[in-house]
């Protein structure tokens, strides 16, 4: 692993010859990179909208402070779109180049990278093909850095962010071709701060109509189990219907179960 991150290093230091601009996210992918970054000439750009939450924009701002990093938000208005909107199978490709090109727009002629990680390859990510055409570099996947690796080497280097869970972006809480509306995300956002709230940090509630399916791991299953009727009473006052566990548990990609 340390021979890939001299790589990695070496890479860094090449495009930093023509000036580097970082999506960064806040994920632990993007938050690695802007910690290898910050002494090089590198500006952070953040994009918000309804698919994130403020307290995720606000975390980004404060380590571009804690790292002495530029940062710039970058609003889009993904749900403008209808093609977003209706949330087809490759929705992520249309999002992705919706971002990635208000971006293009801002860098200059500097190098446009981000954190896609080795093992995000092997998903399930029509994102990727935006990138590649739009030219935006990902040193990790180049350098066949996987997840666990960046989790391992942001421990390594003192920094206390390195078991920070995902926070993918809340249009993968619903299912495919199905309309995403800005009341509906709303929901979702309030269920799982209801759910953070009462003791379950690591948990997605994903919105199928009127049924809210809960996955969170499944050592809580009996603490959630104990605190069901509180649970149902807040959830339902934000106008969720019917309300499920999942006994399969919290798991990245649920809602690409159908594509496999």
């Amino acid at each position: 692993m340390q021979n890939k991150f001299e790589i990695l290093e070496n890479y860094l230091n090449k495009l930093d010859e023509q000036g580097i601009s970082l999506a960064f996210s806040g994920g632990i992918d993007s938050l690695l990179l802007l910690y290898l970054c910050k002494n090089k000439n590198v500006k952070a750009y953040t994009f918000k909208s309804v698919f994130q939450t403020d307290e995720e924009i606000d975390f980004t701002k404060d380590i571009c402070k804690e790292f002495s990093v530029e940062q710039e938000i970058i609003q889009y208005y993904p749900l403008e779109d209808e093609l977003i909107k209706n949330n087809p199978k490759d929705r992520c490709y249309y999002c992705k180049k919706l971002m990635f090109s208000l971006l293009a727009k801002r860098a200059g002629k500097t190098v446009i990278i981000d954190g896609t990680n080795a093992d995000d390859l092997n998903c399930y990510r029509p994102g990727l093909k935006a990138l590649k055409e739009l030219g935006i570099i990902s040193p990790f996947a180049e350098c066949g850095i996987t997840k666990e690796e960046i989790r391992e080497y942001t421990k390594r280097c003192g920094i206390k962010y390195f078991s920070k869970p995902s926070t993918p972006c809340f249009a993968t809480r619903f299912p495919y071709n199905t309309q995403i509306t800005e009341n509906d995300i709303e929901k979702v956002k309030s269920a799982e701060k209801i759910l953070q709230q009462n003791g379950f940090a690591s948990c997605r509630v994903r919105l199928h109509n009127d049924i809210a399916r809960i996955e969170i791991n499944p050592n809580k299953f009996n603490e959630i189990i104990e605190k069901k009727d509180l649970l149902i009473k807040q959830l339902k006052k934000i106008g969720i219907t019917y309300i499920t566990l999942d006994l399969e548990g919290f798991r990245s990609g649920s809602m690409d179960i159908e594509l496999k």
